[in-house]
């Protein structure tokens, strides 16, 4: 995953599922690094280092403002 960058981190997919539909829409390069390991094992979490959200560096900042942007404008909070 060469260009790629972690800007977050997340425990349980359910903690992130409207950012992965507004980084789709807005056609983010992302990748949700051990979703589907934390999806089988989801009490394994944190021996994993969790759910990684990595971007292409290009979109980087726009990921990040989306971010931002969900977590002050919204009653959904990203943890």
């Amino acid at each position: 995953m060469e260009h790629f960058k972690t800007i977050a981190r997340f425990t349980y997919p359910s903690d992130y599922a409207v950012l992965k539909l507004v980084l789709q829409q807005n056609e983010i390069r992302h990748v949700f690094l051990n979703e589907t390991v934390i999806n089988v094992l989801p009490f394994h979490s944190n021996a994993f280092g969790g759910i990684r959200l990595q971007v292409h560096e290009n979109d980087e900042q726009k990921a990040i403002k989306i971010m931002k942007d969900l977590d002050s404008t919204s009653d959904l909070k990203i943890v």
